[in-house]
């Protein structure tokens, strides 16, 4: 029915004014209706389309990503809770313990008041075992912190662990050093660091242990044990010189490459596994050079001066072709089965001696081509010695070629208090500048 036809009906014929008023009702009032059905039915899609999605990740998503992380986050780390200790060591409760270096880089800060907090889920596991470990080498060295030996899921560790009495600052170099460590990532001829605790006391980093511990003194033990005529379980030859020294130089190869100056070979600084493998330690030096304000030449620890090249003594500073020269050192300190260098000189004469041209005699038990190579480690002028990658070239081709059988014996018995004097233990330091 039209409008007119509706307008006709309700008013009569010649009524015009009734005639117009319906007609503007019907066209205010209709496409009101449509409007007001449309919007309605707007309303209503939107309602069906969105409002199951809103509650959906209530339900359904939310869970799905929460599993997935967990399994991810539980699946890729390992942890440690609790400890258990002695009388008088803290438990670690509520403290977790990352068993992985990616997971240790995150966790570690130079700081204290910047390590992160950690979560305080409780995990299976704890140390067992723990015993007070001994230092091998008889001078007191940093008494911040506590040598342990413990084992964790069936694998010897070594706790070194803070002390409780330790200061604020002690606390960040401690941790700074643990990152710094950490920071230095995995490599086969580097101790394994297997985590941190950051977070509660005691605070310790913990390290894979290395059976014979430092080179120095199982070169000492394979020296007593030659002399003394019974059955030797550490035979030390030729060939196992130059495999472990070619460990030890590419272990220096890769922190060289991370622009790392070691400052510190020496056997001291070497640790040796069950089966014989090397790996370089003693980052105390690089740590310090890296984050404190070391004036080139200085040397933080001044029982090494002996080892160290003649333009460190000079007050250069370290650099890798020092650390190459004290790789020499090191080679010398094997093949007498660790005896110390330049004995017959006192620390204070030793500059001048080497600014003489001379260089570290040859020992008896060392072959022409090991004195060779050491001899290319010691050269005066840093550009003439070996680089690193030419020293592990040169140690790989002497291995194919060194006497595996023949084992070495020193016939002079050990003598601590000889060693320490002869090492330049205690002298007083007054080099001559070059």
């Amino acid at each position: 029915m039209s409008l007119n036809s509706t307008a006709d009906n309700l008013c009569a014929p010649d009524d015009h004014l009734c005639i117009v008023r319906e007609h503007l009702q019907a066209v205010i009032i209709v496409p009101t209706l449509l409007l007001l059905s449309t919007l309605v039915g707007f309303l209503a899609i939107c309602c069906l389309r969105y409002c199951p999605e809103r509650k959906g990740p209530k339900t359904t998503s939310a869970p799905r990503y929460h599993s997935a992380s967990h399994k991810q986050r539980h699946s890729h780390r390992n942890h440690l809770q609790g400890i258990d200790a002695p009388p008088g060591i803290n438990p670690l409760e509520h403290e977790e313990l990352p068993m992985s270096v990616q997971q240790v880089q995150q966790n570690v800060r130079p700081t204290l008041a910047a390590v992160p907090p950690m979560s305080t889920e409780r995990q299976r596991g704890a140390f067992s075992q723990m015993t007070a470990l001994q230092p091998s080498f008889p001078v007191t060295s940093n008494n911040t912190y506590i040598l342990y030996r413990a084992r964790k899921d069936n694998r010897d560790v070594i706790l070194r662990m803070l002390k409780e009495t330790a200061n604020g600052r002690e606390k960040q170099e401690f941790l700074g050093f643990a990152a710094f460590v950490s920071g230095l990532g995995p490599h086969p001829f580097l101790p394994e660091l297997l985590g941190v605790v950051s977070v509660q006391p005691p605070l310790m980093m913990v390290v894979e242990e290395l059976q014979h511990r430092d080179l120095l003194g199982y070169l000492w033990k394979c020296r007593q044990q030659g002399n003394s005529g019974s059955e030797s379980s550490c035979e030390m030859t030729e060939k196992k010189i130059f495999t472990m020294a070619g460990q030890v130089a590419s272990a220096l190869e890769y922190l060289h490459g991370q622009r790392c100056i070691h400052g510190n070979v020496g056997s001291r600084s070497v640790l040796v596994g069950g089966d014989l493998t090397a790996k370089l330690w003693g980052f105390g030096s690089a740590y310090r050079r890296r984050t404190q304000a070391v004036s080139p030449g200085e040397v933080g620890d001044i029982e090494m001066r002996k080892w160290q090249a003649p333009e460190v003594l000079g007050g250069k500073a370290d650099s890798q072709s020092s650390d190459i020269w004290s790789f020499g050192i090191l080679l010398y300190e094997m093949v007498t089965l660790g005896d110390p260098p330049f004995a017959e000189y006192r620390a204070t004469e030793l500059l001048q001696y080497l600014q003489r041209g001379k260089h570290l005699k040859r020992p008896t038990t060392c072959s022409n081509s090991l004195y060779s190579i050491i001899k290319n480690c010691s050269h005066w002028r840093p550009e003439h010695r070996l680089s690193t990658s030419e020293l592990i070239r040169t140690l790989q081709s002497g291995e194919k070629s060194a006497n595996g059988r023949k084992v070495l014996k020193v016939t002079q018995p050990l003598d601590i208090e000889k060693y320490l004097r002869e090492a330049g233990y205690g002298e007083a330091y007054d080099f001559a500048v070059l």
